[in-house]
């Protein structure tokens, strides 16, 4: 069914797009090949390691790969766009309104293009997101507290060992106080991965790495990567909670396994087993790899939530797809029955689709703020 599904725009190109083209059969039979094959990205990615999340390909053929996938999405939805605009012409004029070759060119050219620039979006260095998020009953002690938002590395052949390198730099620069993680960290086990996560041993900051698991850490090996992130002076939260002091103030440090835990026969996310113990009145920040249940969240007195997952949408358009798939949440800061959510882009993105139109990755900073206390309205 997944192959399947990510077989459709092949289709939509062949029917639609390149066999009107006035091209001989030879070209038509060689164009279909390349583009049959080019489709079926994520089936040789299985074949290359068990898992079409992992493609165990050079990065340049990982690039090549993300590039012509992304030309045939696009061009099968510029090629949609197009044929509902003939068919407008044609109700409107009761005649057939045949498409010009030339449009046909241009939308192949565009698609294209746009992929060539998406995949460079997604792939270079994510740039710095600053911003200020105030949280109630927060202590003196913890106004102007920095805390550096990391999510969904997806650290793999795409994202090697480099990247994560100048990721790490770059984060350990940004002065934070305190550096989250919120899942989606890998894609590959231990053995594809290890020299490729290494660099996350130098994360520093003076309250410690946190991280939590998100989905994908499910599909090669929870609790060994886990473990494993342990061993490289992260600390994990799996339905547990931390306590960070600063002078007499504290802030509850709190994370939760992800939905799809039970999946793998791992524990389900437990926000009450999580806040367990927790003192009263202090102000939570909770690290969930999903932001789609922000609402229960805040139900339960969680001050500010740190989510990924989404990507933000990856593409201006796709965005609101993804919300919908997401409870409405896709990107950015959202405010929840009196929760603050903040839903980050990702540091990059699952290799399997990796583009980025309108949509860039970011290293987060939030500077947590007091929150101003509320005034009665005058009479």
């Amino acid at each position: 069914m997944f192959h399947l599904m990510f077989s459709l725009p092949c289709l939509v190109v062949l029917v639609r797009w390149l066999w009107p083209l006035p091209v001989s059969g030879r070209t038509r039979l060689a164009g279909a090949v390349v583009l049959l094959l080019a489709s079926q990205y994520h089936l040789w990615s299985r074949l290359s390691s068990g898992s079409v999340f992992s493609p165990e390909f050079p990065k340049f053929v990982v690039i090549l790969f993300n590039w012509a996938f992304g030309a045939i999405l696009l061009l099968a939805v510029f090629q949609l766009l197009l044929d509902v605009g003939a068919l407008a012409v044609a109700l409107a004029r009761r005649r057939r309104a045949p498409i010009a070759v030339r449009l046909r060119i241009a939308i192949g050219i565009a698609a294209m293009l746009l992929a060539a620039l998406g995949v460079m979006q997604a792939i270079k260095s994510p740039p710095l997101k600053d911003l200020q998020i105030e949280v109630r009953n927060l202590p003196p002690e913890f106004d102007g507290y920095r805390v550096l938002h990391l999510t969904d590395l997806h650290i793999s052949r795409l994202f090697d060992a480099p990247w994560t390198r100048k990721v790490v730099d770059d984060a350990n620069a940004l002065g934070a106080d305190l550096i989250v993680i919120t899942g989606d960290l890998i894609d590959g086990n231990i053995a594809q991965r290890e020299a490729d996560v290494a660099p996350l041993r130098d994360l520093h900051a003076p309250d410690g790495v946190w991280v939590i698991p998100g989905n994908h850490e499910y599909f090669f090996g929870h609790r060994e990567w886990m473990a494993y992130f342990a061993g490289l002076d992260m600390t994990p939260l799996d339905n547990s909670h931390a306590i960070i002091k600063r002078g007499a103030g504290q802030l509850v440090l709190a994370g939760v396994n992800d939905v799809t835990a039970p999946s793998t026969g791992a524990p389900a996310p437990d926000l009450d087993a999580a806040l367990r113990g927790a003192p009263a009145g202090v102000p939570v920040v909770l690290l969930d790899h999903q932001p789609r249940n922000a609402r229960f969240s805040a139900s339960r007195g969680v001050a500010l939530q740190l989510s990924g997952h989404t990507h933000g949408g990856m593409i201006v358009g796709l965005d609101r797809v993804v919300a919908r798939a997401n409870n409405g949440f896709v990107s950015g800061r959202y405010e929840v029955d009196g929760m603050t959510l903040y839903l980050n882009n990702g540091t990059a993105l699952w290799p399997g689709f990796a583009l980025r139109l309108g949509v860039p990755a970011e290293l987060t900073r939030i500077t947590l703020r007091r929150q101003a206390p509320r005034t009665a309205p005058s009479s």
